[in-house]
């Protein structure tokens, strides 16, 4: 934001907008460097469809050694975000992007060391833009579902 007008918007700085190849950001996001997110592999990356292997760091486990549920919604909210420009190039201007709703449904226990998530955008309308997020195991076995609404602002 510029001065103190509310509704000025400037890009902030992106140094994690350029990542490694093969990967799916860089270093210096708060939450993608919690989550470790330099680390995450794409898989797959098509219009509106993102597919990404990560790994589960040991500071989001808890005691029995799976992801701390609390952390769940982290990896929803920053997949959503990503998944929105999947296969588009953000330009100048582009919107900035708020989560204004999220749902999420745990099936079984994110155990790690790796899985995978996918994204997809299930609806574009207006300024809102509505995105899945699932979390498999290396077998392919589904363990979380999320629905994230997402507006430009």
């Amino acid at each position: 934001m510029k001065g103190t007008d509310p509704g000025a918007s400037d890009s902030p700085p992106v140094v994690w907008a350029k990542p490694a190849a093969g990967k799916l950001m860089g270093r210096g996001h708060n939450a993608g460097d919690l989550l470790e997110a330099y680390d995450w592999e794409v898989i797959q990356r098509d219009d509106g469809l993102l597919r990404v292997g990560v790994h589960l760091p040991d500071h989001l486990r808890n005691p029995k050694g799976e992801l701390f549920g609390g952390f769940t919604p982290t990896y929803v909210d920053l997949l959503a975000l990503h998944t929105y420009w999947a296969g588009r190039e953000p330009t100048p201007g582009h919107p900035w992007l708020a989560t204004v709703n999220m749902r999420v449904d745990y099936y079984a226990p994110v155990r790690g060391p790796r899985f995978e998530l996918e994204g997809r955008v299930v609806v574009r309308s207006g300024k809102m833009t509505f995105v899945e997020v699932r979390f498999y195991n290396p077998h392919g076995e589904s363990l979380v579902y999320a629905y994230t609404t997402l507006k430009a602002v």
